[in-house]
């Protein structure tokens, strides 16, 4: 009798510790689920979408967090909450979002809508509703192993006095030029709106229910696996996008041996060229749906040359001229000048950006745009951002200017005096200089001007784990990375 008790205990032991090693780091996680919007009519499936990922993700090794139909200030303290409660458990933590609702963008930002929102005309939304950024923002403040951000957002802009002049979906997010371990999947691609679903889960939370329970799938698999099958149950409809930075490998599911594995290298991408090569020869069918898993442009670049007929091959010349219309605007939004802005309107005069564009176009119009003077023989080439930054880092566009490179100088007469470097316009000219300009006493035709973006501050890591203040978008969304701006509206 004893022995078989402890012979049962042995087993229990050990499979609790096949378990913890499986999941050897610590995994948290935030659900929310926004159904009961006042102002609007409600959506019926985010509350099912909430709790059914709350059941996968508790069998998934996570301690789970759950919250359904939030405030503005309920939304900001469970982001806040959350952070805190990360950075209790040390850096060695896997991190995890899951938020089923309404979201939309205004001038380039995104915002997840609180219950409480009724906003009247554009400029309610920054004041009304909790910015994308400053959620990522605070995730990123306390030390993770990995940031999963999941945003079954995407679905239409529910408000009839702002619909007409905010552009469709969620703007573009691009993980990668912020801070490493982030991964952000959205259900539907750039500048699209989502369906709510006609059963009991949204398309997108059914696929992503199925996908992530398989064993031993990376979680890049997984998503792979959730952008098909949404984007055949919507017969195209909609398509899950994602942007990824992640350096350590993720598994919802998997064995311990799966698990213990290190993370497969990043598969080869592959060219325009390379995709036709593969593509050529495969039905139509079987081509849509690789192009569908990868969703590279690339990729789709090569099916529209290679299969133009419809449905498919309109279905994905469609979705390949969205997401270049979303990579200029992404362009013009980082910029944030009267010029960028021009030329997206140059580029996309009839879009439903336009009257966001023309509006931020006209705004900027009078701002200055900073100019630096460099030299000829490096104005033939792309000069790269830092080598026109001090060595002790980015600077703020209202301190000095940058160091100017001196160009080489031809071997002349010693007795030559140094040219001399003054503010004001050379006598020989009547113009103006601009802010930002550097003359040159003589050979001026030598100088030429050029301009860019100001260089910020990166996001300060730090302890702060109150939301708010802003993860700008330049680093993982459309804006800078730095916040300042009020409620992230541009000025």
């Amino acid at each position: 009798m004893v022995r078989a008790m402890l012979w049962n205990a042995a087993i229990a032991a050990a499979m609790m510790l096949g378990a913890e090693a499986a999941w050897a780091e610590s995994r948290l996680a935030l659900v929310v689920g926004q159904s009961a919007y006042r102002a609007v009519p409600a959506l019926p499936n985010p509350a099912n979408d909430a709790k059914a990922v709350e059941k996968m993700l508790g069998e998934a090794g996570f301690e789970v967090t759950a919250a359904n139909d939030l405030t503005q200030t309920e939304l900001r303290q469970m982001v806040g909450d959350f952070a805190a409660k990360i950075a209790t458990k040390g850096p060695d933590t896997v991190a995890l979002m899951f938020y089923a609702g309404h979201g939309i963008q205004v001038d380039g930002e995104n915002y997840l809508i609180p219950v409480d929102i009724d906003p009247k005309r554009e400029t309610d939304i920054p004041l009304q509703a909790v910015r994308l950024d400053d959620v990522l923002n605070t995730l990123t403040s306390v030390p993770t192993r990995s940031r999963i951000i999941m945003l079954d957002a995407c679905r239409n802009n529910p408000f009839p006095d702002i619909r007409k002049t905010t552009g469709q979906g969620l703007a573009l997010v691009d993980t990668k030029t912020g801070s490493p371990g982030t991964f952000v999947s959205f259900s539907t691609s750039p500048g699209a709106e989502a369906e709510d679903g006609g059963g009991t889960n949204s398309p997108y939370t059914t696929a992503l229910l199925k996908a992530g329970r398989e064993s031993g799938l990376q979680i890049e698999d997984t998503f792979k696996r959730v952008r098909l099958a949404v984007n055949k149950a919507t017969e195209g409809r909609q398509t899950p996008w994602d942007s990824s930075s992640l350096v350590d490998d993720f598994r919802f599911f998997g064995a311990v041996e799966a698990a213990a594995q290190p993370a497969a290298s990043a598969e080869k991408k592959r060219s325009v060229v390379e995709w036709r090569s593969l593509l050529k020869g495969k039905k139509v069918e079987e081509a849509n749906e690789l192009i569908v898993s990868d969703g590279s442009v690339d990729a789709y670049e090569a099916f529209v040359s290679l299969f133009a007929e419809p449905p498919l091959g309109t279905r994905a010349k469609r979705w390949l001229d969205r997401h270049k219309r979303m990579l200029a605007w992404n362009k013009a939004v980082l910029a944030n000048t009267s010029s960028a802005y021009k030329a997206f309107l140059d580029q996309y005069p009839d879009s439903d950006l336009t009257p966001t564009a023309k509006k931020l176009e006209l705004r900027l119009r009078n701002k200055p745009e900073i100019a630096v003077a460099v030299p000829v023989a490096t104005a033939l080439t792309p000069t790269p951002v830092a080598a026109l930054t001090p060595a002790s880092g980015a600077t703020c566009p209202c301190g000095a200017p940058p160091a100017i490179e001196k160009k080489a100088e031809k071997k002349a007469d010693k007795s030559k005096p140094k040219r001399a470097e003054r503010d004001d316009t050379p006598k020989r000219t009547a113009a103006k200089p601009s802010r930002g300009r550097v003359y040159y006493e003589d050979d001026v035709d030598d100088v030429v001007v050029v301009r860019r973006p100001p260089d910020y501050y990166d996001v300060p890591r730090g302890p702060s784990i109150s939301i708010g203040g802003g993860y700008r978008g330049g680093s993982i969304g459309p804006r800078s990375p730095v916040g300042g701006n009020f409620g992230g509206g541009r000025y």
